[in-house]
């Protein structure tokens, strides 16, 4: 009989540890409702439980991604509906004003109210903004980076232009460069924009340099140049694209960043200056003042091009309206995802009470 070891008491007192410690580990699940407290719980089901966590949230913001884009998109067919009546008003007194039973100051005091109207319009399109962005007025189209489908670049001795930013120009006008000359730290670009051609000489100095075309309405600011007297101009052949007077905005509606799980909505640019026939028959041309109805010709010109322009409200309008409903849609589908995911999720990370117990 050996006494130097009570092997029934170390058997009860190790039984006694394996019980205390599933106890533990038992009252940590139930306490905490997870079957996953830490990694040695269950290492490959931490793993899985993790990544769908991830995608859960992301799809979660998804939705909230879309959300937004439903606000932005009521935001601007709100105010595309209060142009519409205001086409449709101006549209109603061009057709008044055809009528031979109106005098001249009868045609005149129309025009003042198409005037005041045109006038509205502008108004509203360049303050209709959403978190600060213009949604009518082209705000979201003004820059052009320079990129591998745009590129414009000038060296200036070891500094190199890489932005060039493009604003008040004629809408879809692409523009060619050719050589520039450079001496005594200036430097002169040509181009020829619908088929005209110019020149522009600036000085090269520190930060940024502006090339006026003012005959043609545009400004192109060259961004990052330096002093130098040995300047290079790398500019034949390279065309650069303004776009055409409308912007788009993309909404993220997927978990994972992809290009497919991108919806982008097309916010055109609704002024006057846009608004009506195209070229010079727009709106703006034609009601530059009072006089726009004075005679039965121009009061019928104008209701043309009215047409056209409650056309172009409709159509975007239609475009908003179709995008909202897409939106709406992937939310439902997002929220359905979302819930599959979590119920998946659960099952592998959540406690059975019954089987804990």
């Amino acid at each position: 009989m050996q006494i130097n070891h009570n092997i029934a008491a170390l058997n009860t007192f190790n039984k006694l540890n394996s019980a205390t410690n599933a106890q533990s580990k038992s009252m940590e699940k139930l306490s905490s409702g997870l079957r996953i407290n830490r990694a040695g719980d269950d290492a490959a089901g931490l793993a899985i439980s993790e990544k769908m966590r991830g995608q859960i949230r992301g799809l979660d913001q998804a939705s909230r991604n879309a959300q937004d884009g439903i606000s932005m998109i009521q935001t601007a067919e709100g105010a595309l509906n209060e142009t519409h009546d205001i086409l449709q008003r101006m549209r109603e007194l061009s057709v008044q004003a055809s009528n031979d039973t109106n005098t001249l100051d009868d045609r005149q005091s129309i025009g003042d109210e198409i005037f005041e109207l045109k006038k509205e319009i502008d108004r509203i399109s360049e303050t209709t903004k959403f978190n600060g962005k213009g949604l009518l007025n082209g705000d979201m189209s003004t820059s052009q980076d320079a990129t591998s489908t745009a590129k414009l670049g000038v060296a200036i001795g070891a500094a190199v232009i890489s932005k060039v930013d493009v604003s008040g120009a004629v809408a879809g006008t692409s523009y060619t460069f050719a050589d520039g000359t450079a001496a005594d730290g200036k430097l002169t670009m040509n181009a020829t924009v619908n088929g005209k051609t110019v020149s522009e000489t600036v000085n090269v100095g520190a930060n940024s340099q502006t090339l006026n075309f003012s005959s043609l309405g545009i400004s192109i600011e060259l961004a990052g140049t330096e002093t130098s007297t040995n300047i290079e101009a790398n500019l034949s052949g390279k065309t650069i694209v303004t776009a055409t007077g409308s912007g788009n905005a993309t909404f993220l509606v997927g978990s994972n960043g992809e290009a497919a799980e991108k919806i982008t909505v097309d916010f055109k640019k609704m002024d006057t200056t846009t608004l009506g026939s195209g070229g010079a028959n727009n709106i703006a041309d034609k009601v530059t003042d009072n006089t726009a109805v004075n005679t039965v010709g121009k009061a019928d010109a104008l209701t043309a091009v009215l047409d056209n322009a409650i056309k172009q409200v409709s159509q975007q309008r239609s475009n908003l309206g179709a995008n909202q409903n897409r939106l709406e849609h992937t939310i439902n589908n997002l929220s359905t995802s979302s819930e599959n995911l979590t119920a998946a999720e659960s099952r592998i990370r959540d406690v059975d009470y019954a089987l804990a117990a």
